[in-house]
């Protein structure tokens, strides 16, 4: 889901649009395919006394378990977005309750990131936005986590071409 451009101000450019890392999904994903992969077996071991019924209460049953397990986690991960623009850090998330924060570039005072062994390997991690009123945000899970910064240090020093340019796959 794309930030809406009435959102944007007239001058305002976006440098990135972004989802969380998919690593958060990661182990919901391989839950997702053993339990697919039980519900093929039990319905290839059903008796056959039980056809169709009990094929069908086994899918049945695979289908419930995987809406807050599987489908809802989605969901939320789709609807979680970070976006750099020119001017400011907007966050956006929620399936129902939607909620959202817009931090002005003019308010930060330091961007910090921090990276585990896994975000290193996932080349992910958190974003720390300190303001000068003491309020930090905190982006957790943010892919490539050093150009991000780069992006927004480059935006801080009013070098806007140069967050644009920081990201040379982009």
């Amino acid at each position: 889901m794309a930030l809406s451009k009435k959102l944007l101000s007239r001058d305002e450019v976006v440098v990135r649009h972004m989802h969380t890392h998919i690593k958060v999904l990661l182990w919901r994903i391989v839950l997702e395919i053993v339990l697919l992969v039980l519900a093929v077996v039990c319905s290839v071991a059903v008796p056959d006394s039980w056809n169709p019924w009990g094929v069908v209460a086994i899918w049945a049953v695979i289908l419930l378990v995987s809406i807050p397990l599987f489908v809802a986690p989605c969901l939320s991960w789709m609807s979680t977005t970070y976006t750099v623009t020119s001017k400011r850090v907007i966050t956006r998330s929620g399936i129902i309750n939607k909620s959202g924060h817009d931090l002005p570039l003019s308010r930060i005072s330091d961007v910090q990131h921090d990276r585990d062994f896994t975000d290193r390997f996932f080349r992910c991690g958190t974003l720390r936005l300190q303001t000068s009123s003491d309020d930090p945000l905190e982006l957790t899970d943010v892919p490539r986590v050093e150009m991000v910064q780069t992006e927004i240090s480059n935006l801080l020093f009013n070098d806007v071409q140069g967050a644009v340019d920081a990201d040379p796959d982009d």
